[in-house]
């Protein structure tokens, strides 16, 4: 990549969001901190939503399949519905900054997906948040961005939301 206007070589962040406080927090971080007020700007900031899969598990008659065919086509519209609200709030908080912004959204394990999508978007830098899980819940769910921490192939910036007294 060459030198932009300023000198500056453009970048590819990806900031990954949810429906989280935290992940928003992450992003105003993101653009307050990482993204140069320069109207000239070639950067682009992709704004990375994965839907987690839905599990569906057998049941023991015939009801719980039909049951389990609604209840599937329900949650999956709601899923939409979410992701689609995600990525409107996020790139609503970019509005003010002169960047390139990209929504996208992605299907499967968040870990997988974000780590996946850092390879084959050629990021410079992955940014997310912390939801701050204790180690109990951490060890049960997994931790999303201790993985891409130890699997992504950018530098990770993991942002902390400050603590409320």
């Amino acid at each position: 990549m060459g030198d932009v206007a300023g000198g500056e070589k453009p970048r590819k962040i990806i900031v990954a969001v949810d429906e989280s406080e935290e992940s928003m927090y992450a992003l105003k971080w993101c653009l307050k901190n990482l993204v140069p007020k320069n109207p000239n700007s070639q950067h682009t900031l992709v704004l990375l939503h994965a839907r987690r899969p839905i599990l569906v598990y057998p049941g023991f008659d015939e009801s719980a399949y039909v049951f389990s065919n609604d209840a599937l086509a329900s949650l999956q519209r709601r899923d939409g519905e979410v992701a689609q609200m995600v990525i409107q709030k996020a790139e609503k908080l970019c509005v003010e900054y002169d960047v390139k912004v990209e929504g996208r959204t992605e299907n499967g394990d968040p870990r997988d997906v974000i780590c996946e999508m850092v390879k084959a978007l050629g990021a410079d830098l992955l940014v997310m948040g912390s939801h701050g899980y204790g180690p109990i819940t951490r060890t049960i769910l997994g931790s999303v961005s201790n993985h891409c921490v130890q699997s992504a192939s950018c530098p990770v910036l993991v942002v902390k939301m400050p603590k409320t007294t």
